[in-house]
């Protein structure tokens, strides 16, 4: 069997290609001389360290650029990103992310930021096998099971439903963070942090803060969560 031959790509792609890449290089050295010409020690500064303020837990989707949004610079913001902003306690990722902002960070807040025309959450919504995708979306179709009454409220209007699911998906992810024993032994101790539960829209650009009530929930949550007490 012969080995496979690698595809001819045509030149006018491989072209935009080479393009796009350099494009990204140029706009960094743009971006680094236009910030060292509004502060001289600026990146002295970002290389003593980071203290962020904010644990940003937030959607993979790309339109969706955190410090942009919020007006923060870098530095002020730890960020993770994945699917549908889902914050899963069998998920390494997201917990060790979760756990060293809080211990060694030690964040103010943190904020599980989901999105309006989520297409994790519209992918949930579709009773289809999607494959390898199935054990995460599995997470947002629990969400539906949680509030399936109030969610088929909305059966004439598929749209109302959404976006009802993917408020209701950050509300339960921000439970999530509430259920863990580093928020829970830190603000015992230190009185932070605070975890919200925010929304971003598309259509006007502005975030949503859904209100959560952190402390009413973590005193829910502890009834069977209680980790504050063992350190």
């Amino acid at each position: 069997m012969s080995p496979s031959k690698a595809p001819i790509i045509p030149k006018e792609v491989s072209n935009y290609l080479q393009q796009s890449h350099d494009r990204i290089f140029e706009n960094n050295k743009k971006w680094a001389a236009e910030q060292k010409a509004k502060h001289p020690e600026f990146f002295e500064k970002l290389a003593r360290g980071q203290s962020p303020e904010y644990l940003w837990i937030g959607c993979s989707d790309s339109r969706i650029p955190a410090e942009a949004v919020t007006g923060t610079e870098p530095g002020e913001m730890f960020i993770h990103r994945n699917i549908a902003n889902l914050v899963c306690n069998t998920d390494l990722n997201v917990m060790s992310v979760v756990n060293y902002a809080v211990r060694h960070l030690e964040v103010k807040h943190i904020v599980v930021c989901g999105h309006y025309g989520c297409g994790g959450v519209k992918a949930a919504m579709t009773p289809k096998d999607m494959g390898i995708l199935n054990p995460w979306l599995r997470n947002i179709r629990d969400v539906y099971r949680l509030h399936e009454l109030e969610l088929d409220e909305f059966s004439i209007d598929e749209d109302k439903r959404y976006d009802r699911l993917v408020e209701l998906n950050v509300i339960e992810q921000a439970r999530n963070i509430i259920k863990t024993a580093a928020v829970q032994q830190s603000y015992a101790k230190k009185g932070f942090p605070i975890v919200h539960a925010w929304v971003f829209g598309f259509t006007d650009g502005l975030l949503k803060d859904l209100n959560i009530d952190f402390e009413g929930e973590l005193e829910k949550i502890k009834k069977i969560f209680d980790l504050g007490a063992y350190e």
